[in-house]
């Protein structure tokens, strides 16, 4: 846990120490508990990763915020704690978003961006649970817990869905220390943001070339929470970034294939080049 003059964060840092830690932003509802363990150990093997609550999330203290704005001074005010004026960051879907927004209010505050199943602001068809082929798994009762999640991050093959399996157990491995579970007062407040985070305000996607930095857009081709259409609007207008489209994957594209994605990302960290491409 760490106090801070706003809260009181709960977070992890673990993995190979560096001068530039990697700082991980997690999706709708997640918690520390919710990143892939086979994706973060094998990070954690070349970098120093940090995992992070926002307010009002597991054992973070708060209330959870209904707009990405204030998500992301959350963080700012977090970093600033820690002493970290610069680092990497990996954004997951709603952290793709805030990771976006501290780059607009902070130039200098990432070295290098992953987002990863996420959308620019006034993007499209943002974490719309009610549409059918979501709407579906969210009203059969027969689907509990993690088995929802399975559904919704994986794509629908076979293959994708055994991969889905694996990831649940994955994510159960943990007994220890486990944060709470976000419940609906989390869930209300988040979807809050990402209908205010689809308005589109001024000149369509004007704000995202205003983000310099060497950018990693990844998502999973059939993704149906954040569909990678939004992808490709990002790497159309941030001036630096290239793009990862994952086959027969889903909005879990990342912990489908972690060995790939980690390899992949770690490759993009350790390049000292200032394009994307590496």
């Amino acid at each position: 846990m760490l106090a801070t003059s706003k809260e009181t964060y709960a977070y992890r840092r673990f993995g190979k120490a560096s001068q530039c830690p990697l700082l991980l932003l997690q999706h709708f509802t997640g918690t520390l508990d919710n990143w892939d363990p086979a994706m973060t150990d094998a990070l954690a093997k070349e970098r120093d990763l940090i995992v992070f609550d926002n307010a009002g999330i597991g054992r973070s203290t708060g209330v959870v915020p209904k707009t990405v704005h204030e998500m992301a001074e959350h963080v700012q005010v977090f970093l600033e704690a820690l002493e970290i004026q610069s680092c990497d960051v990996l954004g997951f879907s709603l952290g793709g978003m805030i990771a976006q927004q501290i780059a607009l209010n902070n130039p200098n505050a990432f070295r290098k961006i992953v987002l990863v199943g996420t959308a620019p602001r006034g993007g499209t068809d943002i974490m719309h649970l009610d549409k059918p082929s979501l709407g579906r798994y969210f009203q059969d009762r027969s689907l509990k817990g993690y088995q929802i999640l399975q559904k919704v991050f994986f794509a629908p093959s076979e293959a994708s869905q055994r991969a889905g399996g694996e990831f649940i157990r994955r994510l159960d491995e943990r007994k220890d220390d486990r944060e709470p579970a976000s419940g609906p007062d989390v869930a209300q407040a988040q979807l809050a943001a990402f209908r205010e985070w689809e308005v589109q305000k001024g000149e369509p996607f004007a704000d995202l070339r205003q983000i310099r930095q060497p950018t990693l857009v990844v998502n999973g081709v059939q993704d149906e929470m954040i569909p990678a259409s939004n992808s490709y609007r990002l790497v159309e207008n941030l001036p630096n970034a290239m793009l990862l489209i994952y086959p027969d994957a889903g909005h879990g594209s990342l912990f489908q294939w972690h060995e790939s994605f980690a390899r992949q990302l770690l490759a993009f960290l350790a390049s000292d080049s200032s394009q994307a491409p590496y």
